[in-house]
């Protein structure tokens, strides 16, 4: 078989009664010389790799610049789950503290309408102390989310949008 050419054949069944008729069709290879055809696909191949390389190279640099971003929302995160850590172990501190003071306060009481008195007292300032707690930790972990997220979107946007 020529290089320049491709043979196609075919099962041919024109009114053969059955007999099967080999036909062949000689046909240029898609319109191309013989030399034109490697260098057009050396050409193609040679594009694919400069853009696939190309293409490496920006994700390479993206992926790098994303561990930093993941390296430094790590160290922020570590931060705020330590302050949260700090601020729960000083609530657990007050907490104590004022369980505490309850308690030496009710051994001085005399008597059961006295000691009903500063149980509801001691009540009263056990909830506003926890509102005020549950509020503290509250905002510090919306702040902590919030640390931690803002720039990691920021950096993905930004990184993406020059890869792509």
């Amino acid at each position: 078989m020529n290089d320049a050419q491709v043979k196609i054949q075919m099962n041919a069944h024109p009114n053969t009664n059955g007999r099967d008729v080999k036909a062949s069709v000689e046909t240029p290879l898609f319109g191309f010389s013989k030399m034109a055809m490697p260098e057009f696909l050396r050409g193609m191949a040679e594009q694919g790799a400069v853009r696939m390389k190309g293409n490496c190279e920006k994700v390479k640099v993206a992926s790098g610049e994303m561990a930093d971003v993941f390296r430094e929302t790590y160290s922020t995160s570590a931060k705020g789950i330590a302050d949260y850590g700090a601020k729960v172990i000083e609530i657990s501190s007050v907490t104590a503290t004022s369980a505490f003071d309850f308690l030496t306060d009710i051994m001085d009481m005399k008597s059961p309408s006295e000691i009903m008195q500063l149980s509801v007292a001691q009540s009263h300032k056990n909830f506003d102390l926890a509102a005020t707690h549950n509020k503290e930790l509250w905002e510090l972990a919306q702040r902590v989310a919030r640390d931690t997220s803002e720039p990691v979107k920021r950096s993905v946007s930004k990184i993406l949008q020059r890869t792509i």
